[in-house]
């Protein structure tokens, strides 16, 4: 469903993807990891069209997505910091976000299961941290795509709303999804991912399954294993 080859991408003279090479079409729960400037961001942003890459070819549904903005349509995508209008309020930007996309969407059953219902009136600029993010994970799953990109969905989520985020996602991936996702809490990767996309410096250092990765590192759990790539690459 998602096939990059030799995808390449500068910023002015640094570097950030080097010749990615990434075939995703298995369904289920794929956890894209690395340090910080390892090009995580710079690839789900090259997915979604937000970032133009300077070489290599990216494919969604077998279709290259470069000016081809329609493909977009297929993919449900939660930023990392939401910059919403300060001024609408929660109800006013459901309905825009409705209506910009075209399409119905799911929302009353969302808003009830993360009790947003007292704040539909609320102006967002007066919400607190984990309800923007509430607010944000309701804007993403209310729609049916057949992929969904989460960048850091578990940010600000009291213990309530990431056992009710878990579950979603679990119903998202029976569905026959492709999930995408990133997070720096290697308990919640652990416990979700069906498989591990390790990034450094621009390359895929690894992709597979947790199991496959402990064995390679010789590490007896998930976070040893991933301190282990990274010893082995400053080796």
């Amino acid at each position: 469903m998602i096939s990059i080859e030799q995808l390449h991408k500068k910023f002015g003279k640094n570097p950030v993807l080097k010749g990615i090479d990434l075939n995703i079409s298995q369904k289920g729960i794929v956890a894209i990891l690395g340090p910080n400037g390892s090009g995580k961001t710079t690839l789900i942003k090259s997915i979604l069209g937000m970032v133009i890459p300077d070489k290599g070819t990216l494919l969604v549904a077998n279709v290259p997505i470069n000016k081809n903005w329609k493909y977009r349509d297929q993919i449900d995508y939660l930023p990392q910091i939401a910059n919403f209008p300060a001024n609408l309020t929660v109800k006013e930007l459901i309905r825009m976000i409705k209506d910009v996309r075209n399409r119905p969407g799911e929302d009353k059953r969302l808003i009830k299961l993360f009790k947003l219902e007292p704040f539909l009136s609320k102006k967002l600029n007066t919400l607190s941290g984990g309800t923007k993010q509430k607010v944000n994970i309701v804007l993403t799953l209310m729609f049916d795509s057949p992929i969904i990109i989460l960048d850091e969905p578990t940010t600000g989520l009291d213990p309530i709303a990431l056992i009710h985020l878990k579950e979603l996602i679990k119903e998202e991936k029976a569905k026959g999804k492709i999930i995408l996702m990133t997070s720096h809490i290697m308990s919640f990767v652990e416990e979700m991912a069906d498989e591990i996309v390790f990034l450094l410096e621009g390359k895929v250092y690894f992709k597979g399954n947790i199991e496959a990765l402990k064995k390679q590192t010789e590490a007896p759990n998930f976070e040893y294993a991933i301190a282990n790539l990274l010893i082995q690459e400053d080796v």
